[in-house]
């Protein structure tokens, strides 16, 4: 297909109520949203490494002035037939993988609307049903969050993962597991410690999560791999893949049992889809994440969770989940306890609404094809 128009839209959506973890604390989501037209039919893609570095190296504004200056002309005029060859037009790009998926989610929507097919079933999903669980960031008060994890059990979610910081740690896991003890639990420290904390996660081996995720420093593998011998709970790495060579060396030195898989982290649906096929290979099981994106964003990761080597339920939210009203349409919603039906529609399903889009827009760039 022959590249003829990207347009960029910075936007911000204001979430219902303040997602805090170890990192830092999100009122809204700064995403970028990428329009890919080619061959009369158009796809959409998102990309949101949120407001400040903090999460990664990467920020929206950032990702934003590299995708309008670099990487959009890089691909403007091109025939861009597979998403190898969209990798390898932006492979001379250090890097930037929130950037590089904003483009290759929208290219990989854009060839299954072409090709008339749903995204799902075009990567080779085993259907369109995902599994997906509750998520719990951190509250006000325990109280309150054993009442949340109560919810999410009474909905019938089939896992609840818990936020887990410093001040919000061992006492917060104890009374969530004393009040639900068959629950299948699992903490997520977003690089919030190191291995001075290692007593402290020997500690966490009694509670009998499902894993631990990324508990050391966002880039690191070997320190995870200590740590990993020490215990008996899994490691689930999450920022430390950022790519496919980073997954096949995190498996090489056993630095952890499970691998978390985000388009937007690894630069795209392409990526993820290798990632996964490599962690297949080496009997590793992966699920798949995200980052509060729009409907347009959780599009390819539900694609991506119906892939066979999912093992645990995603973080694929319902639209109510996280937003009043999401910029994009149709709604996401369950289809069954703890279930999530992908779109038998061709592409991944979702778009902006055109009023909703205007009104979250920071900052647009449209990179077009000369016509003289």
């Amino acid at each position: 297909m022959l590249i003829d128009e990207i347009e960029l839209f910075h936007v911000a959506m204001p979430l219902k109520e303040p997602w805090r973890t170890a990192f830092g604390e999100e009122t809204a989501i700064d995403t970028v949203l990428v329009r890919l037209r080619a061959e009369g039919e158009e796809g959409w893609g998102e990309t949101a490494p949120y407001r400040l570095p903090q999460f990664s190296p990467e920020w929206a504004s950032g990702a934003f002035a590299l995708l309008r200056d670099a990487m959009a002309p890089a691909l403007l005029g091109k025939r861009v037939d597979s998403a190898e060859d969209l990798q390898r037009e932006l492979a001379p790009l250090k890097g930037n993988q929130f950037a590089k998926a904003g483009l290759d989610t929208a290219w990989w929507d854009l060839a299954a609307k072409i090709a008339g097919k749903p995204l799902w079933k075009m990567i080779g999903g085993s259907g369109p049903d995902a599994i997906v669980g509750a998520d719990i960031s951190v509250m006000d008060s325990i109280d309150e969050l054993v009442a949340a994890v109560g919810k999410a059990q009474q909905d019938g979610f089939q896992r609840t993962k818990l936020k887990f910081r410093r001040g919000w740690g061992l006492d917060m896991v104890a009374r969530v597991r004393e009040a639900f003890p068959e629950a299948v639990l699992h903490v997520d420290c977003n690089s919030g410690f190191t291995l001075d904390d290692i007593a402290m996660f020997r500690e966490l081996d009694r509670f009998g999560l499902a894993m631990i995720e990324q508990p050391l420093a966002y880039d690191d593998l070997i320190d995870h791999a200590r740590l990993q011998s020490e215990l008996k709970t899994p490691i689930c790495l999450d920022e430390s893949i950022t790519s496919l060579d980073r997954a096949r060396k995190a498996i090489d030195i056993g630095a952890c049992g499970w691998i978390n898989i985000k388009p937007g982290r690894v630069g795209g649906l392409t990526n993820a889809i290798a990632i996964h096929d490599h962690c297949a290979a080496r009997n590793v099981p992966c699920w798949i994440g995200g980052m509060l994106e729009s409907a347009v964003g959780q599009g390819p990761a539900l694609a991506l969770s119906t892939l066979p080597n999912v093992k645990y339920p995603c973080d694929v939210f319902p639209t109510e989940r996280l937003y009043e009203t999401d910029l994009s349409e149709p709604e996401i919603v369950l289809s069954g306890p703890s279930r999530i039906t992908a779109s038998q529609q061709p592409g991944h399903g979702f778009r902006p609404n055109p009023g909703r889009l205007k009104r979250a827009t920071r900052e647009y760039a449209a990179v077009a094809a000369r016509t003289t």
